[in-house]
């Protein structure tokens, strides 16, 4: 029989169902009501919701609480450094169904090969993968890029079935400028959604960027800020991960007038907050506690996601819609007892039932060069007695711009200041071995001794260390090119915690249990080092992103974001 004709029959209660979940009591996303009913389940949709007896297979939930699969509207599944099919045993259970990613972390290392392999490796998951375009690759100018991506291979990607749309747009200077080669990558996009990152951007500016056809917006830290982009047309996704602590400053954005343009999103969530909190359910458990209505949390992270992107058949529990279920004793707790994917069990107590077979690696070969050097390559001079210092904001990825007397050895060197808690920072370019290494100083990450290294640095993913001294700092970046990827925490040139990830120096090829604890071994190493961030490689992997204000370092030199050029210290 046709399969419509039989999901027909089945809705019609005129055939049994293969699935029936009984006494449930169901979310409708729709109309915000909760109702008693029973859940009809077809070949792996959903046939109707109401009295329906007549089953291959009933599940008596006894008055638990049904609800639609989650969405996360907008995250980089890269930053969780777990291969893809690692990944959906971290997420799935905590009810994630639905992944919207912009992949622009492998692509500005491993280009369109990268994103393949990511695609490739999700089609057999239990969830629902969706791909945007990234549009930055590179970013901008002011770094060397592992890749380069041009409105013509936006195009071809964009013809793959799970690429739904644009991703984000963090040249706004570019779109601003009505660059030609920033307006051709949008027009390749068509009528498929496009997402915005424009932080801080307000006024005559906000309103150029949103003619350009862009129609979202996850960088907004102030409710000032999201009420004048929603204001002008722009969803406003609310961003709670590792680092960007945005959710409490946004919350009151959402009112019954605004909720349909709101959702929750993570951007970029560690592997160790995937495991040990969840993904986008504990951005809906931290909105319902801070007062947000379970039912309205839960539209947020559903039916706001599909209807944002046009996914059509995910979002809600209706007649027709895939049977993509999540399961909850107590929508206070937000926690899932059972997860469906397509009428299939794949998780239960927040354990996946499911196996995501052999990790592919994604790093073509020769994907991680660095030309050598010594620890004196890292020595910075300056004439003047003061030096502009990236001071880091708590809870946030933007950054201000301070400026700072110095320290200077006897040779005239610039030196970190521990006890000012001003630390030396320094990118290394890996892709192309052009011997580029930026020098600056943070402040703000509370180091009494030592170093950090990492090869996850937003967005070209150069090597970013952190440290009090040049020789820590050589030891660290040294590992990390040991390991053609990875963290490593050194301490008098002994290296205390490392994190391998093989897959272009961004992602583990090892289970999420092991990776998690080399990354929590990482972090409480960096913690003994004196920092008091919460998620010190989180905030050291932004430290060299350019497009994010006030000030940042690439491998180029220190960067003024707001004028986008260089400074010279």
């Amino acid at each position: 029989m046709n399969p419509r004709a039989r999901l027909i029959r089945v809705a019609r209660g005129l055939e049994p169902a293969d699935l029936v979940l009984s006494n449930a009591r169901v979310v409708n996303v729709f109309n915000g009501e909760i109702e008693r009913a029973n859940i009809a389940v077809c070949d792996g949709r959903i046939a109707g919701i109401g009295n329906y007896t007549l089953a291959g297979e009933t599940i008596d939930l006894k008055q638990q609480y049904v609800l639609p699969g989650l969405i996360d509207g907008h995250t980089h599944v890269e930053s969780s450094m777990l291969s893809i099919g690692e990944y959906a045993r971290a997420v799935v259970p905590h009810g994630t169904l639905g992944v919207v990613t912009d992949l622009h972390e492998i692509a500005n290392v491993s280009g369109i090969k990268g994103i393949n392999s990511i695609l490739k490796g999700a089609r057999t998951l239990p969830f629902e993968f969706f791909v945007m375009a990234p549009p930055c690759v590179p970013a901008t100018g002011l770094e060397t890029s592992g890749a380069s991506l041009d409105a013509e291979a936006l195009s071809r990607l964009l013809n793959n079935r799970n690429v739904i749309g644009l991703g984000e747009m963090m040249n706004y200077p570019g779109v601003l400028a009505s660059d030609p080669a920033v307006l051709e990558k949008i027009k390749a996009a068509g009528r498929s959604p496009v997402d915005g990152h424009a932080p801080g951007l307000g006024g005559f500016d906000l309103a150029g960027y949103v003619a350009s056809g862009i129609t979202s917006d996850h960088e907004c830290t102030t409710l000032e800020e999201a009420r004048e982009k929603l204001a002008l047309g722009m969803y406003i996704m609310i961003r709670e991960g590792s680092t960007e602590k945005n959710l409490e400053d946004l919350l009151p954005l959402v009112t019954d007038k605004t909720y349909k343009r709101c959702l929750f999103v993570v951007d970029d969530r560690s592997c160790s907050d995937l495991l040990n909190d969840g993904d986008i359910d504990a951005v809906a458990r931290k909105a319902i506690r801070l007062g947000l209505d379970p039912v309205r949390a839960i539209q947020l992270v559903t039916i706001n996601a599909a209807e944002r992107f046009g996914l059509k058949g995910i979002g809600a529990l209706a007649p027709g819609y895939l049977a993509n279920i999540v399961v909850m004793q107590d929508l206070q707790k937000f926690e899932a007892s059972l997860v469906f994917h397509r009428g299939l069990l794949v998780a239960r107590d927040v354990k996946a039932l499911f196996n995501p077979g052999k990790i592919t690696r994604a790093r073509p070969a020769g994907s991680f060069k660095v030309k050598p050097f010594s620890a004196g390559a890292l020595g910075l001079k300056s004439k003047r007695d003061t030096f502009p210092v990236i001071g880091v904001v708590p809870g946030q990825i933007i950054t201000r711009k301070l400026d700072a007397a110095i320290a200077r050895d006897m040779e005239g060197f610039v030196q970190a200041d521990p006890k000012r808690d001003i630390s030396k920072l320094v990118v290394v370019e890996r892709h192309e071995g052009t011997g580029n290494i930026g020098r600056g100083l943070v402040k703000g990450f509370g180091l009494k001794r030592g170093a950090l290294a990492s090869s996850v640095a937003h967005d070209s993913h150069n090597v970013v260390a952190v440290g009090t001294n040049d020789a820590d700092i050589f030891a660290a970046v040294s590992e990390v090119i040991y390991l053609n990827g990875g963290m490593a925490v050194v301490e008098n040139g002994k290296v205390l915690a490392r994190l391998n990830l093989p897959i272009s120096g961004l992602m583990s090829d090892q289970p999420v249990g092991e990776v998690v604890k080399d990354f929590e071994r990482l972090e409480r190493s960096a913690r003994a080092l004196g920092t008091k961030l919460a998620a010190p490689f989180s905030v050291l992997s932004f430290m060299a992103l350019p497009v994010i204000p006030e000030i940042r370092l690439t491998d180029m030199g220190l960067v003024d974001v707001a004028s986008f050029s260089f400074m010279d210290p």
